[in-house]
């Protein structure tokens, strides 16, 4: 390797943004007691980062490539640093979810420059092995971030996993501006505000709409609402995105049943994989009895099975058609939540384990594929918008999955309990029902309302992994592939965290 300094400090920013996907998991019961948060609220600690993230990635790397990919990405950095400061600090809900929007802002702009910076300064050889590197720590974030989340909770407080980040960000931001030349994209281009804009109106509204339907129900006037904005919000775009002379998304790609297909296998993939992880962590912390340490080690299963999987796909299965280990690793995941969706009053998480394990499988080969997917399905001047596409979709499939499963746990609750204890229940707030509901009521609504979202989980990745295995038949580019490590392939093809 020609110099492990621009490696390290890519890999140290990367590894911290997505790292903050996850490790809030187990901290959520935690942050409820403290702040008194609702089940809305602590969806939104989740989703609010998620969000902004998704719906600023392309018009982020778009800005990356005409203002400066190093400019942008310690931009983004300091707002990153500037926000976890504001989350730890902060005293009630509202601010805490201002905050994690403001996070993911900085993440949108880390995210999008990462890998164009890996490949201004490294090639050849040395590039795949820089990428294998990056891939590696990307992927790693999903395992550590329960697990030091938990020895965070349980030793500091909740609030250290916020400010972990800011000495993380410092040594990030000196070893960037040390050791990363800067770079901009080869053809100067216009950052299409306007397409941002209606996007991230689209993803906040229909997110929005799914919350509240957990609430006041599906056909409430505020749920409709946020609904009728989503689909004005969405036409907007598609009106914006024909016009503009440099789309964030070429809409003609729609036409290509592989890319449609890619695009829903995406969108579901960390919906599906990960949607119904942060109610695994109130349940076992709030009804079990686990400590956060303990919460987040149940995850081990899943995420060492993706990861040794993932290892053996990238060196077993190479030129196997991406529409088997996406849409077979779909299928996967889907069998993996109905067997996870066997929970009762007596249950306790070892239940959890055998599916688990094969959501993990499907993650593993759905992972280190999906991207070159992506890549491949549309024609080699489109790959880097296509690669960001699938991981903006990928992370608005996450935020829309913790949304979705949440208002069907609640739902499901609501049969045996009043509504009111049924969200108080969900929220994380089991100890102040005790008093008033046997603990055998208490945990039998909490594991019914797992059973249907895990359910709903169950039928959405075998819909998506059918999609996928149906509309990706054969690469557009079969004849000629995408590098991994190609110009066009350095848009965006990162894992979830």
């Amino acid at each position: 390797m020609r110099s492990w300094g621009p490696l390290t400090a890519v890999c140290l920013s990367t590894f911290m943004l997505l790292l903050d996907v996850t490790i809030v998991v187990v901290a959520l019961p935690d942050m409820a007691r403290a702040s008194h948060a609702t089940l809305s609220d602590l969806q939104w600690v989740v989703d609010g980062y998620a969000l902004a993230l998704a719906a600023l990635l392309l018009g982020a790397g778009a800005a990356a490539d005409v203002l400066g990919r190093r400019r942008v990405h310690v931009m983004g950095v300091a707002v990153f640093a500037t926000a976890s400061l504001l989350c730890g600090l902060s005293e009630g809900p509202g601010a805490l979810v201002a905050a994690r929007a403001m996070q993911g802002v900085g993440a949108a702009a880390m995210f999008s420059s990462t890998l164009p910076l890996l490949g201004s300064v490294y090639q050849g050889r040395q590039r795949s092995a820089a990428l294998g590197v990056w891939g590696a720590v990307s992927g790693s974030a999903a395992a550590v971030g329960p697990v030091l989340g938990g020895v965070l909770t349980e030793g500091p407080g909740w609030r250290w996993i916020f400010f972990v980040n800011l000495p993380v960000s410092v040594v990030s931001v000196w070893l960037t501006l040390r050791k990363v030349p800067e770079s901009r994209g080869q053809h100067a281009r216009r950052i299409d505000w306007a397409g941002t804009f209606y996007f991230a109106g689209f993803a906040g509204a229909a997110t929005y709409a799914v919350v509240h339907a957990g609430e006041d129900g599906w056909a409430s006037s505020m749920t409709l609402g946020a609904f009728m904005l989503a689909a004005l919000a969405l036409i907007c775009f598609v009106l914006v995105e024909r016009r503009a002379t440099h789309p964030l998304l070429d809409l003609s790609l729609l036409r290509e049943p592989a890319f449609v297909g890619v695009m829903a296998g995406s969108l579901a993939f960390s919906g599906v994989a990960f949607g119904v992880t942060p109610y695994f962590a109130i349940w076992t912390q709030t009804l079990l009895g686990m400590s956060p340490v303990r919460g987040g080690l149940i995850l081990l299963p899943l995420t060492a099975a993706a990861m040794v999987v993932a290892i053996l796909v990238g060196r077993l299965l190479h030129g196997v058609p991406a529409r088997l280990t996406v849409g077979g690793g779909l299928l996967l995941i889907g069998s993996g939540s109905f067997c996870e969706a066997v929970l009762n009053a007596g249950s306790n998480w070892t239940a959890l384990v055998p599916g688990l394990v094969l959501v993990g499988i499907g993650t593993g080969f759905v992972s280190p594929t999906v991207a070159g997917a992506a890549l491949t399905s549309v024609p080699p001047e489109r790959a880097g918008m296509a690669g960001g596409a699938a991981n903006t979709v990928r992370q608005l499939g996450y935020a829309l999955g913790v949304a979705a499963f949440g208002t069907v746990l609640t739902s499901r609750m609501r049969d045996t309990l009043p509504s009111d204890a049924a969200d108080t229940l969900a929220g994380g707030g089991a100890g102040a029902l005790r008093s008033g509901f046997s603990e055998q009521a208490l945990r039998g609504a909490f594991a019914a309302g797992l059973d249907a979202a895990l359910g709903v989980a169950g039928w959405a990745g075998l819909l998506a992994g059918a999609l996928v295995l149906i509309l990706v038949r054969s690469p557009r580019n079969a004849g000629t592939p995408t590098a991994p490590g190609a110009p066009g392939a350095l848009r965006e093809t990162a894992t979830r965290g």
